[in-house]
């Protein structure tokens, strides 16, 4: 069944309170009949105490001693509740009652624990109090008096029936007053939602008004705008991502067509052919290159898959790196210089380190001097572990140095013309040192060198 949720919390505010109201009138039922039989109980003793002066015991039977001015005295007093007496021997048998209970008795009940119970005479409900009568401590027999409870019933019954009727009345009242509170408290949940409905990809800067007390719904609603915040940041920087990529690969492409273009216009030489075919194969693995570097930067922002975690030594790691680039190190004619004080080990994931090591190192080596050289050292303090990798390359300016993390940003890209890249390694760099939790800092000037620091937590669980 589909309920709202404004009548849904009516109802189940109603059923709750249903069965409080409930238990309470229950409660008050039983309580009103206690102190109504209490009562009765109270003045049947009282009364059963003051006709118990007016008895006579004459050779083991007990008789009232005047029951006519008893009875005359009854009559005369103001509140009058007529009680009924009654005086049996031991075996129940009668010796002696009021005129009023005429041809009636009362119930006598043999050995009773309780002497106090309710009988039915004549259809006419009776609360019952037995005494005994004793003569020199020795009980000869007793005293039943009994008081009529039809009042007392009529009271019980009226307020059953009042609360019973109250009852379906407070319940749909309370109804009414809980589904329009409900439908208040639900309000700025609808504008929350009515807003976000509205919110759409192309209007991701809207946001949702906060409410003006600091509670649930206004953490609610303020963590529905981190997230439209945090959407936005994702669209902008895929925008741009994209708007990127495409130039990117645009350009070899252009280069690639271009060439290809020239070379079929007329008939050219063996030697002229090879030449535009070795041109576009250059210019195809720069934009395969460009296309991996595009699928590692995808992985890095899924920190999710780094899941296996080993011990591992850095220094093999940079010894199978500089392996690779060796060609590139031997063609700048540079001094790699490696030093660690003791044996370091790492718990990380090493396809994440390798990928950082690997991206530093090409980019140490591609933008060194000739001849020049690169110090990678490592250290280990109560912080963790410490990476520097320094080299006396071009440097970096300044005012680039908050930007060099940015998807293809290169600095002065027209400047360095001879070193190929498309921007992307440092990128790959940053998300892969947050995902392992590595702490990374360059510090870099102008045809002096960079020096890039990474801090490795003692243990790293990604």
């Amino acid at each position: 069944m589909n309920i709202s949720f404004k009548n849904r919390i009516a109802l189940n505010y109603m059923v709750a309170t249903a069965i409080m109201i409930a238990v309470v009138f229950i409660i008050i039922l039983v309580i009103v009949k206690t102190t109504v039989i209490y009562n009765l109980d109270k003045n049947l003793t009282f009364e059963a105490k003051k006709h118990r002066g007016e008895l006579i015991i004459h050779n083991d039977s007990v008789h009232f001693v005047n029951i006519l001015e008893w009875t005359e005295r009854e009559h005369r007093e103001v509140e009058f509740n007529p009680v009924f007496i009654q005086i049996v021997n031991l075996e129940g048998l009668l010796m002696d009652k009021s005129p009023n209970l005429k041809e009636d008795s009362l119930l006598f009940r043999a050995g009773s624990g309780n002497p106090k119970s309710s009988i039915i005479i004549k259809g006419g409900a009776l609360r019952q109090i037995q005494i005994p009568i004793k003569e020199h401590d020795e009980v000869i027999g007793y005293m039943l008096a009994a008081v009529s409870m039809e009042e007392a019933k009529m009271v019980m019954k009226n307020l059953q029936n009042v609360l019973l009727i109250l009852y379906p009345v407070v319940l749909i009242a309370l109804f009414g007053v809980a589904r329009y509170l409900a439908g208040r408290s639900i309000k700025p949940i609808q504008k929350i939602t009515n807003t976000a409905n509205h919110i759409t990809r192309n209007n991701l800067n809207e946001r949702i008004e906060l409410p003006k007390n600091k509670d649930e719904l206004y953490t609610l609603t303020a963590s529905i705008n981190e997230l439209l915040q945090r959407m936005q940041d994702a669209l902008e920087r895929e925008k741009q991502f994209t708007s990127d990529a495409s130039h990117e690969l645009r350009t070899p492409l252009s280069v690639l067509i271009g060439t290809l273009e020239v070379l079929i216009r007329k008939p050219r030489t063996e030697a002229e052919y090879k030449e535009k075919i070795t041109y576009s194969i250059a210019e195809i693995n720069r934009m395969s290159e460009t296309v991996d570097q595009l699928l590692m930067l995808a992985r890095t922002d899924n920190p999710s898959r780094l899941v296996e975690t080993h011990q591992i030594e850095p220094i093999a790691i940079i010894d199978a790196v500089l392996i690779r680039h060796k060609e590139q190190i031997k063609h700048h004619s540079l001094k790699i210089d490696v030093m660690a004080a003791d044996e370091i080990q790492l718990i990380s994931n090493p396809y994440y380190l390798d990928l950082i090591f690997d991206n530093l190192l090409s980019n140490a080596i591609k933008y060194s001097h000739q001849n020049g050289s690169i110090q990678i050292s490592f250290s280990k303090s109560v912080a963790g572990i410490k990476c520097t990798i320094a080299d006396q390359g071009i440097g970096i300016a300044n005012e680039d140095i908050s930007q060099i993390y940015n998807p293809f940003f290169r600095s002065n890209p027209l400047t360095n013309k001879r070193v190929k890249g498309n921007g992307l390694g440092l990128s790959i760099v940053k998300k892969a040192c947050d995902s392992l939790g590595v702490h990374i800092k360059i510090d870099s000037k102008i045809e002096e060198g960079t020096q890039i620091s990474l801090l490795f937590p003692l243990l790293i669980n990604p």
